[in-house]
């Protein structure tokens, strides 16, 4: 359970990227509307601690923002005769609303798509919009795309300086201009969609992951044709439906195999099921790899019990994901797969062979789950101990320190767990 003031950050931070979106729309300026947006979060945190949070917390967090962009603009307004005259044109601007929620005007929507311009490059614009308008951390942005923290935080601050150069539009691309944004913003929406799947402090945001595929129901009414897109929302319904089952009371981490199936969002499944369908049906000589994820996340959901399972097509469908995204996360995915299909040792044989993952926590993790049902209790407890290093979000450090703490036996350490 969260403490009070852990809740009250929660909720400053959801509705903060919600105001963000919004405040850029009203400014025309991501910099004004950052740095507005952050001095409304301090005034939110100093505040509600004595008053309660209000009834609507992002009209509150608007409303100040929105002052807080007149303050900067007027002081900046007295530097230069450009800069007095981009002040004016916000100063004078009428549109002080929160605007509509349909798919047009969608505020975050935009953002989106405004992050995602195709004069950045296509790491720039994942992490630009996952840092901006989804409200993650530089740290947890640079883990997701795996590199430095430094490094992610050269490449936001360039991302931001060519779209303020470059006058980037903040709106929704005419219907000729999506496909050129397609593939970033699906990636974003899909990081967006991992980053509360996977957590932070707690193991599972829901709030991240409601955004996330809500966003994809809005892709979905602006390119109704494109499977990529239904696949990826296939993939996160079927994922989300065991959001309930993921944690215990206390909030710690659940293995699948332990997972209670009769909690599983039967809804969501089959939804994700007619979104699949779908999307194979469109194009079922190459399906994108949201879709052969999806088929993969199908086998879990369709399996009536754990030792149901059907690994071997499990494997098939990584082989697959292989030739249209051969990354080492995916090579990882197929080698827990084939320790589950073929036994320990062969899985442990395909993860020594991913070396780019040696600095990941999860590589050291499932090895340790192959090393344990080898019988090689040593070495695994070596392993989780190296993760534990490599900086495991907190719900995983937990998790690792349990094992550690209390060995399982060798037949415990299976499926979807590190």
């Amino acid at each position: 359970m969260s403490t009070p003031a852990e809740h009250l950050a929660a909720v400053v931070r959801d509705e903060g990227r919600r105001v963000l979106a919004t405040l850029v729309r009203i400014t025309g300026s991501l910099a004004v509307a950052e740095d507005a947006v952050s001095e409304a979060v301090v005034a939110a945190l100093a505040h509600w601690p004595r008053s309660g949070v209000p009834d609507n917390p992002r009209a509150w967090l608007t409303t100040v923002a929105r002052n807080k962009a007149l303050d900067i603009v007027r002081r900046e307004a007295g530097r230069s005769a450009k800069e007095r005259e981009a002040a004016n044109l916000v100063l004078l601007k009428q549109d002080w609303s929160d605007g509509d929620q349909d798919s047009v005007s969608d505020d975050l929507l935009r953002l989106v798509f405004t992050c995602c311009h195709p004069t950045l490059s296509v790491e720039a614009q994942v992490a630009l919009s996952l840092r901006t308008l989804c409200g993650l951390a530089t740290a947890d942005v640079a883990r997701l795309m795996l590199v430095p923290e430094a490094t992610m935080a050269k490449r936001l601050t360039r991302a931001k300086k060519k779209i303020a150069t470059a006058n980037i539009p903040y709106r929704v691309p005419d219907s000729a201009e999506l496909p050129q944004r397609l593939e970033a913003v699906a990636t974003t929406v899909y990081l967006l969609f991992t980053a509360g799947h996977l957590g932070g402090e707690t193991l599972v945001r829901p709030q991240l992951c409601d955004e996330a595929i809500r966003l994809a129901r809005l892709m979905i009414d602006l390119m109704p044709d494109e499977p990529s897109l239904q696949g990826l929302l296939a993939l996160m319904l079927f994922t989300d439906s065991r959001r309930a089952t993921r944690t215990d009371g206390e909030g710690g981490l659940v293995r699948l195999e332990d997972q209670d199936r009769s909690r599983w969002n039967r809804e969501a499944i089959e939804e994700g099921m007619q979104w699949m369908d779908s999307a194979l049906r469109r194009n079922d000589t190459q399906p994108s790899r949201y879709t052969i994820q999806a088929a993969i996340a199908a086998c879990h959901s369709g399996a009536a019990t754990y030792a149901d399972t059907d690994w071997p097509r499990i494997v098939v469908l990584y082989d697959a994901l292989a030739v249209v995204e051969n990354t080492p996360i995916v090579a990882l995915n197929r080698g827990v797969a084939i320790g589950e299909s073929q036994g320990p040792a062969a899985g442990l044989d395909a993860l020594d062979a991913i070396e780019s993952l040696t600095g990941h926590h999860l590589w050291h993790a499932c090895r340790a789950v192959m090393l344990d049902r080898l019988g090689r209790a040593e070495e695994a407890r070596a392993a989780r101990t190296t993760a534990l290093t490599l900086d495991p979000s907190p719900a995983e450090r937990a998790f690792l320190r349990a094992q550690l703490d209390s060995p399982s036996r060798p037949d415990q350490h299976r499926g979807e767990q590190i």
